[in-house]
Protein backbone atom coordinates (compact mmCIF):
# COMPACT_ATOMS: atom_id res chain seq x y z
CA UNK A 1 0.00 0.00 0.00
CA UNK A 2 1.83 3.75 -0.78
CA UNK A 3 1.48 6.01 1.76
CA UNK A 4 -0.23 9.29 0.30
CA UNK A 5 2.40 12.02 1.68
CA UNK A 6 4.05 11.52 -1.47
CA UNK A 7 2.52 13.75 -4.29
CA UNK A 8 2.68 10.85 -7.08
CA UNK A 9 1.01 8.08 -4.72
CA UNK A 10 -1.88 10.57 -4.50
CA UNK A 11 -2.09 11.50 -8.20
CA UNK A 12 -2.19 7.83 -8.96
CA UNK A 13 -4.82 7.01 -6.42
CA UNK A 14 -6.95 9.93 -8.01
CA UNK A 15 -6.40 8.74 -11.82
CA UNK A 16 -7.31 5.26 -10.76
CA UNK A 17 -10.67 6.37 -9.62
CA UNK A 18 -11.53 9.17 -12.11
CA UNK A 19 -11.54 11.31 -8.76
CA UNK A 20 -12.67 15.29 -9.37
CA UNK A 21 -12.41 17.82 -6.80
CA UNK A 22 -15.49 19.42 -5.52
CA UNK A 23 -15.63 23.16 -4.98
CA UNK A 24 -18.62 23.16 -2.86
CA UNK A 25 -16.58 20.42 -0.95
CA UNK A 26 -13.69 23.27 -0.40
CA UNK A 27 -11.09 19.88 -1.12
CA UNK A 28 -7.86 20.27 -0.89
CA UNK A 29 -5.55 17.26 0.11
CA UNK A 30 -2.31 17.60 2.06
CA UNK A 31 0.50 16.43 -0.07
CA UNK A 32 3.58 16.95 2.67
CA UNK A 33 4.97 14.03 4.64
CA UNK A 34 6.55 16.62 7.33
CA UNK A 35 3.22 18.48 7.52
CA UNK A 36 1.28 15.28 8.64
CA UNK A 37 3.93 14.04 11.15
CA UNK A 38 3.74 17.49 12.66
CA UNK A 39 -0.28 17.51 13.21
CA UNK A 40 -0.13 13.81 14.82
CA UNK A 41 3.07 15.25 17.07
CA UNK A 42 0.81 18.52 17.95
CA UNK A 43 -2.55 15.84 18.67
CA UNK A 44 -0.55 14.45 21.04
CA UNK A 45 -2.16 10.81 19.64
CA UNK A 46 -1.31 7.59 21.51
CA UNK A 47 -2.21 4.12 21.16
CA UNK A 48 -4.86 4.60 23.64
CA UNK A 49 -6.43 7.12 22.02
CA UNK A 50 -9.69 7.21 20.04
CA UNK A 51 -9.51 10.10 17.17
CA UNK A 52 -12.17 11.28 15.14
CA UNK A 53 -10.91 12.61 11.73
CA UNK A 54 -13.02 15.04 10.05
CA UNK A 55 -12.95 14.98 6.59
CA UNK A 56 -10.35 12.61 5.66
CA UNK A 57 -10.71 13.07 2.02
CA UNK A 58 -8.49 9.98 0.12
CA UNK A 59 -7.17 8.74 3.88
CA UNK A 60 -3.79 11.02 3.30
CA UNK A 61 -3.89 11.96 7.37
CA UNK A 62 -5.56 8.95 8.65
CA UNK A 63 -2.97 6.49 7.55
CA UNK A 64 -0.96 8.09 9.86
CA UNK A 65 -3.76 8.33 12.32
CA UNK A 66 -4.37 4.28 12.01
CA UNK A 67 -0.61 3.63 12.88
CA UNK A 68 -0.78 6.19 15.90
CA UNK A 69 -3.90 5.98 17.60
CA UNK A 70 -6.06 2.73 19.20
CA UNK A 71 -8.89 3.71 16.96
CA UNK A 72 -9.80 6.12 14.23
CA UNK A 73 -13.84 7.33 13.36
CA UNK A 74 -13.37 9.25 9.91
CA UNK A 75 -16.18 10.49 9.02
CA UNK A 76 -16.01 12.14 5.11
CA UNK A 77 -19.40 13.74 3.39
CA UNK A 78 -18.13 12.93 -0.53
CA UNK A 79 -19.52 9.76 -1.51
CA UNK A 80 -17.56 9.66 -4.32
CA UNK A 81 -14.40 9.36 -1.74
CA UNK A 82 -15.93 6.08 0.62
CA UNK A 83 -14.93 3.20 -2.22
CA UNK A 84 -11.03 4.81 -2.29
CA UNK A 85 -11.09 5.05 1.28
CA UNK A 86 -12.90 1.78 2.15
CA UNK A 87 -11.26 -0.48 -0.59
CA UNK A 88 -8.24 0.93 -1.65
CA UNK A 89 -5.96 3.60 0.84
CA UNK A 90 -7.53 2.49 4.19
CA UNK A 91 -8.02 -1.36 3.30
CA UNK A 92 -5.06 -2.63 5.16
CA UNK A 93 -6.58 -1.28 8.35
CA UNK A 94 -8.27 -3.28 10.88
CA UNK A 95 -9.03 -0.27 13.67
CA UNK A 96 -10.88 2.11 11.46
CA UNK A 97 -14.63 2.88 10.94
CA UNK A 98 -15.74 5.09 7.23
CA UNK A 99 -18.67 6.77 7.96
CA UNK A 100 -20.42 8.80 5.19
CA UNK A 101 -22.43 11.81 6.62
CA UNK A 102 -22.51 15.35 7.30
CA UNK A 103 -20.24 15.68 10.59
CA UNK A 104 -23.26 18.47 11.76
CA UNK A 105 -25.85 16.32 11.73
CA UNK A 106 -23.86 13.59 13.31
CA UNK A 107 -24.51 12.76 17.13
CA UNK A 108 -21.34 12.61 18.31
CA UNK A 109 -21.85 12.29 22.00
CA UNK A 110 -23.45 8.68 21.43
CA UNK A 111 -20.76 8.05 18.90
CA UNK A 112 -18.22 8.28 21.77
CA UNK A 113 -19.99 7.05 24.16
CA UNK A 114 -20.72 4.07 22.45
CA UNK A 115 -16.96 3.47 21.25
CA UNK A 116 -14.88 5.28 24.09
CA UNK A 117 -17.32 4.45 27.40
CA UNK A 118 -17.98 8.37 26.95
CA UNK A 119 -14.48 9.15 27.75
CA UNK A 120 -12.69 12.15 26.20
CA UNK A 121 -11.48 11.71 22.60
CA UNK A 122 -9.01 13.69 20.04
CA UNK A 123 -10.01 15.23 16.95
CA UNK A 124 -8.10 15.82 14.06
CA UNK A 125 -9.37 17.25 10.69
CA UNK A 126 -8.13 19.14 7.72
CA UNK A 127 -11.58 21.77 7.34
CA UNK A 128 -12.90 23.27 4.16
CA UNK A 129 -11.99 26.78 5.30
CA UNK A 130 -15.64 28.20 4.93
CA UNK A 131 -17.11 25.49 7.37
CA UNK A 132 -14.27 25.58 10.36
CA UNK A 133 -16.20 27.86 12.26
CA UNK A 134 -19.73 26.42 12.38
CA UNK A 135 -17.94 22.60 12.86
CA UNK A 136 -15.79 24.42 16.00
CA UNK A 137 -17.99 25.71 17.33
CA UNK A 138 -20.47 23.02 16.68
CA UNK A 139 -18.30 20.48 18.95
CA UNK A 140 -17.86 22.91 21.50
CA UNK A 141 -20.85 23.74 22.41
CA UNK A 142 -22.55 20.32 22.10
CA UNK A 143 -20.56 19.51 24.92
CA UNK A 144 -18.54 16.51 23.00
CA UNK A 145 -15.95 15.01 25.18
CA UNK A 146 -12.73 15.89 24.06
CA UNK A 147 -9.52 16.29 24.62
CA UNK A 148 -8.21 18.76 22.02
CA UNK A 149 -8.99 19.29 18.49
CA UNK A 150 -6.15 19.60 15.96
CA UNK A 151 -7.15 21.21 12.99
CA UNK A 152 -5.63 22.78 9.31
CA UNK A 153 -7.32 26.05 9.47
CA UNK A 154 -6.50 29.27 7.21
CA UNK A 155 -3.79 31.05 8.62
CA UNK A 156 -5.42 34.74 9.33
CA UNK A 157 -8.38 31.73 11.30
CA UNK A 158 -5.47 30.58 13.46
CA UNK A 159 -4.46 34.08 14.13
CA UNK A 160 -8.16 34.93 15.47
CA UNK A 161 -8.57 32.42 17.53
CA UNK A 162 -5.13 33.21 19.36
CA UNK A 163 -5.44 36.93 19.12
CA UNK A 164 -5.99 39.02 22.55
CA UNK A 165 -7.66 42.10 23.28
CA UNK A 166 -6.23 45.06 21.91
CA UNK A 167 -5.18 43.29 18.19
CA UNK A 168 -6.64 43.86 15.19
CA UNK A 169 -7.83 39.78 14.72
CA UNK A 170 -9.20 39.86 18.04
CA UNK A 171 -12.84 39.46 17.94
CA UNK A 172 -16.06 37.19 18.91
CA UNK A 173 -14.04 33.89 17.22
CA UNK A 174 -11.13 34.37 19.72
CA UNK A 175 -13.10 35.15 23.13
CA UNK A 176 -15.25 31.52 22.03
CA UNK A 177 -12.36 29.52 21.16
CA UNK A 178 -10.69 30.83 24.55
CA UNK A 179 -14.00 30.04 26.64
CA UNK A 180 -13.51 26.53 25.53
CA UNK A 181 -10.07 25.99 25.12
CA UNK A 182 -6.40 26.82 24.85
CA UNK A 183 -5.26 27.82 21.19
CA UNK A 184 -1.62 26.74 20.53
CA UNK A 185 -0.39 27.51 16.53
CA UNK A 186 2.00 24.41 15.87
CA UNK A 187 3.04 25.08 12.25
CA UNK A 188 2.07 27.47 9.66
CA UNK A 189 1.56 25.58 6.13
CA UNK A 190 2.39 27.16 2.86
CA UNK A 191 0.44 26.53 -0.18
CA UNK A 192 2.15 24.06 -1.69
CA UNK A 193 1.66 21.57 0.82
CA UNK A 194 -1.84 20.61 -1.18
CA UNK A 195 -3.27 19.57 -4.03
CA UNK A 196 -4.79 21.62 -5.44
CA UNK A 197 -3.11 24.44 -4.17
CA UNK A 198 -5.33 26.84 -2.31
CA UNK A 199 -5.58 30.60 -2.92
CA UNK A 200 -4.50 31.52 1.03
CA UNK A 201 -1.88 30.13 3.37
CA UNK A 202 -2.97 28.01 6.25
CA UNK A 203 -1.82 26.94 9.89
CA UNK A 204 -2.25 23.91 12.02
CA UNK A 205 -3.86 24.71 15.46
CA UNK A 206 -4.18 22.87 18.23
CA UNK A 207 -6.95 23.85 20.57
CA UNK A 208 -6.92 21.94 24.07
CA UNK A 209 -10.30 22.08 26.34
CA UNK A 210 -10.75 23.36 29.31
CA UNK A 211 -11.50 20.77 32.54
CA UNK A 212 -13.81 23.85 34.20
CA UNK A 213 -14.14 27.09 31.81
CA UNK A 214 -11.80 30.16 32.66
CA UNK A 215 -15.02 32.21 33.75
CA UNK A 216 -17.83 31.37 35.49
CA UNK A 217 -21.09 32.92 33.61
CA UNK A 218 -24.99 32.60 35.01
CA UNK A 219 -26.12 32.83 31.10
CA UNK A 220 -23.24 31.73 28.59
CA UNK A 221 -25.56 32.30 25.31
CA UNK A 222 -26.06 35.66 26.96
CA UNK A 223 -22.57 36.32 27.31
CA UNK A 224 -21.62 34.87 23.72
CA UNK A 225 -24.75 37.42 22.93
CA UNK A 226 -22.89 40.67 24.31
CA UNK A 227 -19.97 39.74 22.89
CA UNK A 228 -20.96 39.37 19.26
CA UNK A 229 -22.77 42.56 19.59
CA UNK A 230 -19.65 44.00 20.90
CA UNK A 231 -17.93 43.32 17.75
CA UNK A 232 -20.68 43.62 15.10
CA UNK A 233 -19.82 47.52 14.49
CA UNK A 234 -16.13 47.46 15.92
CA UNK A 235 -16.13 51.41 15.51
CA UNK A 236 -18.69 51.74 17.93
CA UNK A 237 -18.46 52.42 21.53
CA UNK A 238 -19.56 49.50 23.36
CA UNK A 239 -22.08 51.13 24.97
CA UNK A 240 -23.23 51.94 21.52
CA UNK A 241 -22.78 48.50 20.07
CA UNK A 242 -24.93 46.75 23.14
CA UNK A 243 -27.99 49.12 23.13
CA UNK A 244 -28.14 49.16 19.13
CA UNK A 245 -28.57 44.97 19.36
CA UNK A 246 -32.19 44.30 19.51
CA UNK A 247 -31.46 40.39 21.09
CA UNK A 248 -30.11 42.29 23.71
CA UNK A 249 -32.99 44.86 25.17
CA UNK A 250 -30.54 47.17 26.61
CA UNK A 251 -30.73 50.27 28.09
CA UNK A 252 -28.01 52.94 27.61
CA UNK A 253 -28.37 53.88 31.60
CA UNK A 254 -27.88 49.91 32.40
CA UNK A 255 -24.86 49.63 30.13
CA UNK A 256 -23.28 52.98 31.26
CA UNK A 257 -23.99 51.69 34.92
CA UNK A 258 -22.48 48.06 34.61
CA UNK A 259 -19.28 49.81 33.16
CA UNK A 260 -18.92 51.76 35.67
CA UNK A 261 -19.39 49.27 38.37
CA UNK A 262 -16.62 47.64 36.83
CA UNK A 263 -14.35 50.88 36.94
CA UNK A 264 -14.61 50.94 32.72
CA UNK A 265 -14.96 54.08 30.74
CA UNK A 266 -18.43 54.71 28.66
CA UNK A 267 -16.30 55.27 25.63
CA UNK A 268 -14.49 52.06 25.87
CA UNK A 269 -14.54 49.59 23.07
CA UNK A 270 -15.69 45.64 23.15
CA UNK A 271 -12.10 45.27 21.24
CA UNK A 272 -10.21 46.52 24.74
CA UNK A 273 -12.17 43.82 27.19
CA UNK A 274 -10.41 40.60 28.51
CA UNK A 275 -13.22 37.71 28.36
CA UNK A 276 -13.07 37.90 32.64
CA UNK A 277 -14.55 41.58 32.11
CA UNK A 278 -17.12 39.85 29.54
CA UNK A 279 -17.98 37.55 31.82
CA UNK A 280 -18.10 40.18 34.10
CA UNK A 281 -20.28 42.16 32.19
CA UNK A 282 -22.56 39.56 31.64
CA UNK A 283 -23.63 38.34 34.82
CA UNK A 284 -24.28 42.83 35.72
CA UNK A 285 -26.83 42.61 32.82
CA UNK A 286 -28.26 39.76 32.53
Amino acid sequence: MATLGNPQNTIEILKKYDFMFQKRFGQNFLIDTHVLKKIIKSAEITKEDLVLEIGPGIGTMTQYLCENAREVIAVEIDKNLIPILTNDTLAEYDNVTIINEDILKLDLNALVQERNGGKRIKVVANLPYYITTPIIMGLFESHVPLQNITVMVQKEVADRMQAGPGSKDYGALSLAVQYYATPYIAANVPQNCFMPRPNVGSAVIRLTLHEEPPVQVKDEKFMFALIRASFNQRRKTLVNGLTNAAELNLSKEQVQAALEQMGLSATIRGEALTLEQFAELANLLV
